[in-house]
């Protein structure tokens, strides 16, 4: 199999930008951008997301037990190239882009996102490079619709409208 050939192909796969926020021991807040998240279930409502496991996130959210997964909009490209590691901050400085509060659980939300899911761990998998963290959500928060999403394809942020009813 040819890796650079299917990082290629995956690369044509888009994908809503989100941030994958935790706490850690400590209270300290973490996160990381993620387009490998999707649902799961709605009985009960339940989502799956994929960290790299060099990323804080996978390593706090097991031990707290508890992660949020916050969707971008289109305005919100800021945050995540923070959270990607393109702007320098490191840790809780990230979270100075960008407004904050702390969800049910705890976990770090971004306020006037598309929408923000609010889960606690039901169960964390290695799988080689990567932690897949399956959640139980336990709360959404929906931004204002209808809005414009953050998208990455070909290696770039882009922006997807929403579709008319």
């Amino acid at each position: 199999m040819d890796v650079e050939r299917f990082r290629q192909g995956m690369r044509q796969v888009a994908g809503a930008v989100t941030v994958v926020t935790t706490r850690g021991p400590n209270g300290e807040r973490r996160g990381v951008t993620a387009t490998a998240v999707c649902s799961l279930s709605t009985e009960p409502p339940s989502l799956v997301a994929c960290v790299n496991r060099g990323a804080w996130v996978a390593q706090f959210a097991p031990a707290s037990g508890v992660f949020a997964v916050n969707v971008l909009a289109a305005d919100q490209e800021d945050i995540a190239r923070t959270f990607a590691g393109q702007t320098g901050l490191v840790g809780e400085e990230r979270f100075q882009v960008g407004a904050w509060r702390a969800g049910v659980t705890g976990a770090p939300l971004v306020a006037n996102c598309l929408a923000a899911f609010d889960c606690r761990l039901d169960r964390a998998v290695e799988h080689t490079s990567h932690v897949i963290l399956v959640g139980h959500v336990v709360e959404t928060v929906l931004g204002a619709a209808p809005a414009v999403s953050l998208v990455y394809v070909n290696g770039a942020f882009t922006r997807v409208a929403a579709v008319a009813d």
